[in-house]
């Protein structure tokens, strides 16, 4: 073998781990569980940047795995009244952990009806 095909398979074998450390990481998430994502906020202010830990609480609508190396999850809150969702890639540096709180019976993968009616989960707490 020559070096340069030495140097892809050493790459390719850090990818898998790299991935697999990722994954290790994320506690087992399913759509209609309420969780905490802390995740990493620059702010920039008199020319210093700070960078702080950021809480978002919501339920998951969805979880997107898929055949993508980086799943994302989809949270949604009400903030004021108003129905505010974010797309968290997991294996993003920005997030720092997921923490879940409580699990809602819910029998589809997808929640997205959550959008347009005021239905509430029956949840229990994890």
């Amino acid at each position: 073998m020559s070096q340069d095909s030495k140097k892809t398979a050493d790459k390719k074998v850090e990818n898998v781990e790299k991935k697999s450390m990722v994954k290790e990481a994320i506690p087992e998430l399913r759509p209609g569980m309420t969780v905490k994502v802390y995740q990493k906020i620059k702010e920039e202010s008199k020319g210093k940047e700070k960078e702080r830990l950021q809480m978002y609480e919501g339920i998951i609508i969805a979880y997107n795995k898929g055949k993508n190396p980086c799943p994302t999850i989809i949270v949604r809150k009400i903030s004021e009244g108003i129905g505010v969702e974010k797309i968290f890639p997991l294996a993003s540096p920005n997030v720092v952990k997921i923490v879940p709180v409580k699990q809602a019976k819910v029998n589809r993968a997808k929640l997205y009806y959550l959008r347009n009616s005021n239905k509430r989960l029956k949840e229990t707490k994890i």
